[in-house]
């Protein structure tokens, strides 16, 4: 398993449509991945569980990925919310 801290750098945060592109782009991968902020921790293929979290540009969330493409998994996590997709 690998976690990652990773500060969201989307211009309007994670709204609506932000995160169904994240969610797209964490379906991708075969591993487990999760988005983790202050005492929740949300499975980041589920598009209702990210949902429930509220997040804006600036904040730094923590992304753990356990499978065959973890580093993969977490680099394409990265690089969405780098605003480099």
């Amino acid at each position: 398993m690998k976690k990652k801290g990773i500060t969201i750098q989307l211009e309007n945060g994670l709204e609506a449509r932000p995160i169904a592109m994240l969610v797209q782009v964490a379906s991708r991968y075969e591993s487990s991945i999760y988005i983790e902020t202050g005492d929740k921790k949300v499975n980041a293929k589920s598009i209702m569980g990210m949902m429930t979290l509220i997040l804006s540009a600036g904040d730094t969330i923590t992304v753990s990925a356990d499978g065959k493409d973890e580093d993969e998994a977490i680099k394409g996590i990265e690089d969405y919310l780098s605003g480099e997709k």
